[in-house]
């Protein structure tokens, strides 16, 4: 099993197929092709994370997001956010969020913090 670091995107590239490949055959944890595809995923994920990093979402498109996942109004925001006018102004940017919307937000909703907080 020759397993080597991921230094650039060639192979990157063929790290991708051979992960591909092992994931269509499902190999079983703890063979020998379980063990180089958990290796070479982890060697992936590694790679990704330093050169395609993601960015967090805004946090109003977050709440939104949120609000449509879970089929709530704006006077469902009511209690994480204050009264109706100040959940518009926080939908529409025209107010921040203070540091007790973010952490009712993130207990009742489940947004993580670091969203919230931008």
């Amino acid at each position: 099993m020759e397993i080597r670091p991921i230094h650039n995107e060639r192979d990157y590239k063929e790290a991708l197929q051979t992960v591909s490949r092992l994931v269509d055959v499902d190999p079983e944890p703890g063979t020998p092709d379980g063990d180089r595809l958990e290796i070479l995923a982890t060697l992936v994920e590694r790679y990704e994370t330093e050169h395609f990093p993601l960015d967090l979402p805004d946090p109003v498109e977050a709440i939104k997001f949120r609000m449509e996942q879970a089929g709530l109004s704006a006077s469902d925001m009511q209690p994480y956010i204050g009264n109706l006018n100040r959940v518009y102004e926080v939908l529409n940017r025209k107010r921040g969020l203070s540091l007790s919307m973010i952490r009712r937000l993130n207990r009742e909703l489940k947004i993580p913090a670091e969203v919230l907080i931008g």
